[in-house]
């Protein structure tokens, strides 16, 4: 059985990796901060028996610990580490804190770098063997013609090189990275005028890591399949 864990699962591109991963046969462990109160992933869930919940708070190290024991045994072809924030009040200079900063970068990038540690083991048991890592555009430094977003930029430039450093480390496992950037997409993140819906990115993205080799492993591409310059 396929299976893959998605962090962020209950809205926006979390919530569309769910439904396109279960509507292939794929086994969905759904992981997020409150699914209690994530109505929408909560119901799809019900109605589909492949998709498992799972509570986790990935600002939380100890819940990130506890994965191990909690997934004992059980092999994850696909990590799909999704969940992130934009940090809107951490963008420009003149509003940025220090607390505004450790916030942004405990999700986007200090939590992927502690999911890959904690279940390298189970994703290295599988056949897939893949970490996808949701990253953006703008963590380029030779696409960066504007500035600005300066937390989001820099914490995503960061999960880039924890990514590219996993695929060096976890090759001789056989296990493959991507950084990818998922576009400009219509979630509550992007917003109602984006370019791509979240079944057009989630499709892509889902193709590209089907795609991926060890060969092309540690690279940074749109969800296309497109390079895009570190």
């Amino acid at each position: 059985m396929t299976k893959v864990l998605i962090t962020g699962a209950n809205r926006g591109l979390g919530l569309e990796f769910v439904r396109q991963y279960s509507a292939k046969g794929w086994d969905v462990l759904a992981a997020c901060r409150s699914p209690e109160s994530a109505t929408e992933l909560t119901k799809y869930a019900s109605d589909n028996p492949k998709v498992e919940l799972i509570k986790l708070d990935v600002t939380n190290e100890a819940d990130i610990n506890a994965l191990p024991e909690t997934l004992k045994g059980q092999a994850i072809d696909h990590l799909i580490l999704n969940a992130g924030v934009l940090g809107d009040d951490c963008a420009t200079l003149g509003e940025m804190t220090q607390s505004k900063w450790l916030e942004v970068l405990n999700i986007n990038t200090v939590a992927p770098a502690l999911l890959i540690q904690a279940l390298r083991d189970n994703v290295a048991a599988s056949e897939h063997k893949t970490i996808i890592g949701i990253s953006s555009r703008v963590a380029s430094i030779g696409d960066n013609g504007s500035g600005n977003m300066y937390s989001y930029r820099t914490s995503k430039a960061a999960l880039n090189q924890i990514l590219v450093s996993a695929a060096r480390n976890l090759a001789e496992q056989g296990v493959k990275t991507l950084a990818v950037h998922p576009g400009w997409v219509q979630t509550d993140m992007g917003g109602k005028d984006a370019t791509f819906t979240p079944q057009e990115s989630v499709a892509g993205i889902i193709n590209q890591a089907e795609q991926l080799t060890l060969e092309t492993s540690g690279s940074f591409k749109v969800f296309d399949g497109s390079d895009i310059e570190w």
